[in-house]
């Protein structure tokens, strides 16, 4: 099982590295998990190579709180027309809203 995380429609693990996949969502989006921001910026693995076990590269971001917003650097992958995106923002809200309803959603699969 894998987490596939978008922003903006785009899957950010394939378009980071596609040798990568997103890690098990039941470490990432779990209560207060890897995904949830805090004042002190932190990197966080979100996948990993992709073999018959998962290999030694990672993908990692910086994830930050600044005020009511939640930040991703240390992310390089393609935008959807031209040019790189290296940082995105989420409102503070939405953010944990999209976290909890996918956990949520993952703990009703049987």
């Amino acid at each position: 099982m894998h987490t596939y995380l978008f922003v903006d429609g785009l899957d950010v693990v394939a378009r980071s590295d596609s040798r990568m996949a997103g890690l098990d969502p039941r470490q990432l989006l779990r209560p207060g998990g890897p995904l949830y921001p805090t004042d002190m910026p932190r990197k966080v693995d979100v996948a990993a190579e992709e073999q018959p076990e998962p290999g030694p590269d990672r993908l990692t971001i910086r994830i930050r709180l600044r005020g009511e917003m939640v930040i991703w650097s240390d992310v390089m992958y393609p935008g959807p027309v031209a040019g790189a995106i290296e940082e995105v923002h989420f409102r503070l809200r939405q953010y944990l809203g999209e976290v909890e309803r996918a956990y949520a959603a993952l703990q009703s699969q049987p």
